[in-house]
């Protein structure tokens, strides 16, 4: 679709500040870290705070429609599972051990991810342009992965797995998540969804963790309010809010920003290294992707 001038500034701004709120999880996340805090604790902290938000998203989007029926929330069930809390989870716990670049180099290959799930579930053929896509991105993520190896050891390898099975995990989501948006809606499903991720958080680490595990640093509490408050609930609004305006596809090009924003912050917030095979690597990405949106 094509945006009218008056909605295109607005909705690009939308999308860009989503997109970067959105990146800098993994900052924040990162930064948490320093505190002595595990994984299980960091999310529940996260998600504890973004419950009532996501709620009262739910509540507001579905005012005046019929109720969840048994099948709505057996999908919204699912679908919370995979997309927000096994999804969110990996990455967290990737994180400890890999970059923040290169974390949002390898969920930025979630584009990629979806397209391969429609071969191998619903039987979409594959052009061309969109291998050629498939194999530039990948080769971008290879390039900065094989750099961090070098750098940081074994331990990189696990981190990058834990976050490709998170990338994996949300374009699992993503690619059964059509027909409910159609029924429900963007919004109601992701208020439902989310919220039933975080109650799964918490269920976890009370299963996983003493009721004293809970006693972190305050540096961690404010960390993971910014967490679910700007980098959590703030970006959903704002990306639906720029699709409205401006249409997804252009929504969607213009989060080409995230990762460069991502590296930025890294180098800045966290003193990541900054250097040619991290910027080689992240043109890859991006262009990987650019074609794969041409293609489609």
């Amino acid at each position: 679709m094509n945006a009218a001038p008056a909605r295109l500034g607005p909705g690009l701004a939308l999308a860009a500040a989503g997109s970067v709120a959105f990146s800098a999880k993994a900052i924040i996340v990162k930064l948490a870290y320093r505190h002595d805090v595990d994984a299980v604790t960091l999310i529940m902290y996260r998600m504890l705070f973004a419950l009532p938000l996501f709620v009262a998203l739910a509540w507001w989007a579905g005012r005046g429609k019929p109720p969840l029926t048994r099948r709505d929330l057996v999908a919204v069930a699912g679908l919370g599972f995979c997309g927000y809390y096994l999804a969110s989870f990996l990455d967290f716990a990737g994180l400890q051990y890999i970059s923040a670049s290169l974390e949002r180099l390898i969920l930025y290959l979630n584009p990629t991810l979806v397209l391969a799930l429609g071969w191998l579930l619903f039987g979409h053929r594959a052009t061309g342009r969109q291998l050629l896509a498939l194999a530039v991105s990948y080769a971008g993520v290879l390039l900065v992965f094989g750099h961090e190896v070098q750098l940081a050891g074994a331990d990189s390898a696990l981190g990058a797995a834990l976050v490709f099975g998170s990338a994996v995990s949300y374009a699992v989501y993503l690619a059964y998540s059509g027909r409910e948006v159609q029924r429900l809606g963007a919004l109601r499903l992701t208020g439902w969804a989310t919220s039933v991720a975080s109650l799964l958080c918490l269920l976890q680490f009370l299963l996983l963790r003493p009721l004293s595990a809970a006693v972190v640093a305050p540096e961690v509490i404010w960390l993971s309010v910014l967490n679910a408050t700007l980098c959590t609930f703030a970006p959903v609004l704002m990306v639906m809010m720029a699709i409205e305006r401006i249409g997804a596809t252009l929504t969607a090009q213009t989060g080409m920003i995230g990762p460069l924003s991502t590296i930025v912050m890294g180098v800045l917030i966290l003193g990541e290294p900054m250097n040619a095979w991290i910027a080689a690597g992240t043109v890859l990405v991006l262009l990987g992707v650019w074609l794969l949106a041409r293609a489609r």
